[in-house]
């Protein structure tokens, strides 16, 4: 009865060699997977990423300026209140608080996004002050408006000019 067993595992008598081997490739499917769905993670949180201020910009038929750089962006709500990207800031320490953040670069873009309630006196006394720091790069945010030929940006704020 052992012969029997022990002839049933070999294979054209030569078994013993056919061992399991050690394979030499590397199964890239799984990392693709992972790669796969990092992307997707991605795409989806960076819209979200985005200033967290709610402003009511006005509307404008403005193309959108494609810039590199990521832009420092001033946002002033209905209230009047100036906030750099999410934190708060009196309009007196806006420009040490610029410098900071640039560290004294004058060419850092700076988009101010004003809501459309506020009076455009309190959105040109922050751009003065940004400019008269010796910022040269500031811009007005504006918001496509929706049916525009922007199509899928109709959503994105576009800069409506530059000072």
């Amino acid at each position: 009865m052992a012969a029997t067993l022990m002839s049933s595992g070999r294979r054209g008598g030569r078994g013993a060699q056919k061992r399991y081997r050690p394979l030499s490739e590397i199964n890239v499917t799984p990392f693709v997977d992972v790669m796969l769905v990092l992307l997707i993670v991605f795409m989806v949180t960076a819209p979200l990423l985005t200033v967290g201020v709610p402003v009511d910009l006005p509307k404008t038929q403005a193309q959108s300026i494609a810039d590199p750089d990521e832009p420092l962006v001033i946002s002033v709500n209905a209230e009047g209140t100036i906030y750099i990207q999410d934190t708060e800031v009196e309009l007196n320490k806006l420009v040490p608080r610029l410098r900071a953040i640039t560290e004294n670069k004058p060419d850092t873009r700076i988009f101010v996004r004003g809501d459309r309630a506020i009076a455009y006196g309190r959105i040109m006394q922050v751009m003065g002050t940004v400019n008269s720091a010796g910022f040269k790069r500031v811009a007005l945010i504006a918001e496509l408006p929706k049916g525009g030929e922007a199509g899928a940006a109709d959503e994105e704020p576009a800069p409506a000019g530059q000072q």
